[in-house]
């Protein structure tokens, strides 16, 4: 079996600009179908659902070799920092280890 290389990128991001919970759908919204399509991985909002400025993002990303797997999160990385109408909180990424665990 080969070798695989995973890592969760957590999120944090605030929308100055919303004043409600569909303002700040309609915001975060592209950045989910985005980093979905252009990076087919696994995405969701895991936090501060109910808070109409801010809001956490979840990302899952899988490759075979560790060179790729830090492409992609580089990219993933600008394509949030690129992102209109948010600023990027926090951003923190964690390797998982072969048992599927958060390596710390």
């Amino acid at each position: 079996m080969g070798e695989m290389y995973a890592v969760a990128i957590r999120v944090e991001v605030h929308v100055p600009g919303s004043r409600s919970l569909k303002e700040k759908r309609a915001v975060i919204r592209p950045v989910i179908d985005g980093l979905r399509h252009r990076f087919r991985c696994s995405v969701a909002e895991t936090g501060f659902q109910d808070q109409w400025q801010r809001a956490e993002l979840a990302v899952a990303l899988v490759a075979a070799s560790a060179a790729h797997l830090q492409e992609q999160v580089d990219a993933v990385e600008r394509f949030v920092h690129a992102a209109p109408d948010l600023e990027v909180c926090a951003l923190e990424h964690v390797p998982l280890d072969g048992e599927g665990v958060l390596a710390p």
